[in-house]
Parts: structure tokens; C-alpha cells; sequence
């Protein structure tokens, strides 16, 4: 398993700082050649180490919330509601 050289490692901390949770999925992805789900479960762990070294740095972060799978779960209700007012 390849680990992250300091550039990548600050690569990853600068995306998640911006608030590019996916970007920075993506950068560990390439770097270390993991799949989907180890680089998501790294990122996941990170993410509160990082909000409680610097809170405001990693704002944008910290209050993202849900993230991808919220939306997913949004637009699942939304189509099962269209559903049943088309079936209405």
C-alpha cells in the first residue's frame, strides 16, 4: 500500500479546507491507489481530527453535515412523492 508523500497529505488538508470533501477523496485515491471506500473511510476519519486541531480553518467541513449521501436521500423523497401524486 502506497501512503501519502507530504504534498499530497497537504493537497488532501487544503481540499478539505475549502470545503472539496470529494476532491480530497479523489487526491488520496490517486495517491495511494486505494479504492473508493478506503479513501472515503480515510477522508471520514480525518475530518474530525482536523476540525479539532483548527475548528475555524475546517469550517467549511465541519458543517457540511451528510454530504453526498443527504442529497441522495433528498432526491430519492422527492421522486417517491412525485410518484405518488402522478399515481393520485
Amino acid at each position: 500500500m502506497k501512503t501519502l508523500s507530504d504534498e499530497e497529505m497537504e493537497a488532501v488538508v487544503a481540499a478539505l479546507a475549502d470545503g472539496r470533501k470529494i476532491e480530497a477523496i479523489k487526491i488520496y485515491r490517486e495517491a495511494t491507489e486505494q479504492g473508493l471506500k478506503d479513501a472515503k473511510e480515510f477522508i471520514e476519519a480525518l475530518i474530525p481530527k482536523l476540525v479539532e486541531k483548527d475548528p475555524e480553518r475546517y469550517e467549511k467541513i465541519a458543517k457540511s453535515g451528510g454530504g453526498c449521501s443527504s442529497l441522495i436521500v433528498f432526491a430519492v423523497l422527492i421522486l417517491a412523492a412525485g410518484a405518488a401524486v402522478l399515481q393520485a
